[in-house]
């Protein structure tokens, strides 16, 4: 939990009583106390915490208590911390706990399925009461974690190789996308299944590697493609690379490894199978820092033992571009990116498609992203959520339950974003400091459908351009870049309703793309948004009253 290794926290989820067993190891003076428990996003105030004190005699206390705005700590009148047990050895301290997700205690935070922001205190003691104690200016800190971590089958014998970048030199600016493309190894002519993949990074560049992402290079199986290494926009990229575009694994700050259920595996090499693979660091060096040289990637762990099924990987949510933006000093924009049913109906088989595991991500405003799922305009449960995201834990997440999509069916992906601490807009696209929303979904059996994604209709914005200028009598101009449009509006509270009320009913543009980039035959511009506003709804919960 601390940089200093005192406190050491396990937990065991309890699916089927849905509790967290929870075991704190802590090097504590006597008479000293911890509180350990939940905020929404690290902050000790307003956090709900399981607070162990001893008194003067040495008995050790556990309370649930929650840190007011001002530090006061206070006791609350249902107590949610069962199971307490605990031993002490001189300055050992080991103690249990259990916690419901759900308490029905509204001033209780409540578990759920993705980020938790699990946070600590300690302080010294001997005290007799909690009541009153401020602990505003105490130790404390927080960790990331998914305290509802789904375990992944255990995995057989298998193989390893590395994606590598190769002594990339980055150069000493904020964004740098780095493309290797490398010749996979001979064994590979026989297929194989990739059945799980890691990050590899360069320790003492940790700080730099935002995300990384191994594509597919979609050409045939004798062609010769240019061993490129280099900026990925770079003037000297060859054309022919731009062929490699198909996602064979991801990982973003905070992912794990990531492991495939055991009855489908990603198809890697076979007679059909191209010789090329392209590795894409997305690096941030907001120092400008020169001379970083980087040899970070990923590790493939692959078997020739073939599973029932090869695995997939869609992209969902918006396009990376600048039509769509956040307006500054919003504490709650949100951002909504859609797969139409006209893509699923002629991208998925018609059987549809079972999702097991999935990766969203943003970049520093997100706060919370969410894929909704709709059949026949009837709403299913959210295909995964996380209310309390943090830009800096992007993991690849095993679903609890695997999610069927069938033909026709919707995908909305959204994301809310924090711009509070910005005094102008924030656009979308490839920067840290531009922003994204995007789910890549982890699925079986494989389709011909890799990128459903949508962005606002050319027309419609200009349309918007226009209205703005007119009504609100600012400089923007339909012959202007539409960046230079966006940062020419003078943001206040009103225009950012506006603005939110014109991604909500705009037409939209659609990107239903096959792995080799092109689009599904039709015609996918300035397509109807007839989804209703988003709400986060809250769960059936079986809290009486």
């Amino acid at each position: 939990m601390d940089d200093n290794g005192k406190f050491e926290l396990k937990w065991t989820p309890l699916f089927n009583e849905e509790k967290v067993v929870f075991l704190l190891k802590a090097q504590l003076s006597k008479k000293s106390w911890i509180g350990i428990g939940f905020s929404d996003y690290g902050n000790l105030t307003g956090s709900d915490l399981c607070f162990y004190w001893e008194d003067w005699r040495g008995r050790g206390h556990m309370q649930d208590t929650r840190v007011l705005e001002n530090g006061t700590l206070v006791v609350d009148d249902q107590q949610d911390c069962e199971g307490f047990q605990y031993s002490r050895h001189n300055n050992s301290l080991l103690l249990t706990f259990t916690r419901k997700w759900i308490t029905c205690d509204p001033k209780d935070y409540k578990i759920e399925d993705g980020t938790v922001h699990v946070t600590y205190v300690t302080g010294p003691g001997p005290l007799f009461s909690l009541d009153g104690i401020n602990v505003k200016d105490e130790n404390h800190g927080f960790q990331r974690t998914r305290l509802l971590q789904v375990n992944g089958d255990e995995q057989e014998d298998s193989q390893y190789f590395d994606v590598l970048s190769n002594n990339a030199v980055i150069p000493p600016k904020e964004t740098t996308y780095w493309c290797r493309v490398q010749k996979i190894p001979e064994v590979f002519k026989d297929k194989h299944h990739v059945i799980q993949f890691e990050a590899n990074i360069q320790a003492e560049n940790e700080g730099v590697v935002h995300h990384i992402e191994v594509f597919y290079c979609e050409v045939a199986e004798t062609a010769n493609l240019p061993l490129y290494s280099g900026p990925c926009d770079g003037t000297e990229r060859p054309q022919t690379t731009q062929a490699c575009k198909r996602v064979i694994a991801a990982w973003a700050m905070g992912a794990g490894p990531f492991s495939y259920p055991k009855e489908a595996g990603q198809t890697f090499g076979g007679s059909s199978f191209s010789r090329y693979i392209m590795l894409e660091v997305h690096y941030n060096n907001p120092r400008l820092k020169k001379g970083i040289v980087d040899n970070s990637g990923i590790r493939l762990y692959y078997t020739k033992k073939l599973r029932k099924h090869d695995a997939g990987i869609i992209e969902l949510g918006l396009e990376y571009t600048d039509k769509m933006a956040i307006p500054p000093l919003q504490e709650e924009f949100v951002l909504s990116g859609y797969c139409v049913p006209e893509c699923t109906a002629v991208g998925l088989p018609q059987n549809g498609i079972t999702v097991f595991g999935s990766q969203l991500h943003t970049h520093l405003t997100g706060k919370r992203v969410m894929t909704r799922h709709i059949r026949n305009g009837r709403e299913l449960p959210p295909l995964n959520q996380d209310l309390h995201y943090s830009p800096h834990f992007q993991e690849i997440r095993l679903l609890r339950e695997p999610v069927n999509v069938l033909p026709g069916d919707s995908l909305i992906t959204s994301c809310w974003y924090d711009t509070t601490h910005r005094k102008n807009v924030t656009l979308g696209g490839f920067s840290i400091s531009d922003e994204m929303c995007v789910n890549y979904i982890h699925y079986y059996p494989k389709a011909d459908l890799e990128v459903c994604k949508s962005s606002v209709s050319d027309q419609k914005l200009n349309d918007y351009f226009e209205f703005i200028n007119s009504w609100e009598d600012q400089p923007t101009d339909t012959s202007r870049a539409i960046s230079e449009n966006y940062r020419a509006i003078s943001w206040t509270p009103l225009r950012a309703k506006l603005l939110d009320d014109f991604y909500t009913h705009s037409a939209i543009s659609m990107q239903c793309n096959k792995s080799d980039g092109n689009r599904f035959p039709g015609v996918w511009e300035g397509m109807n948004n007839v989804w209703p506003k988003l709400q986060v709804l809250d769960e059936d919960t079986n809290c009486e009253g």
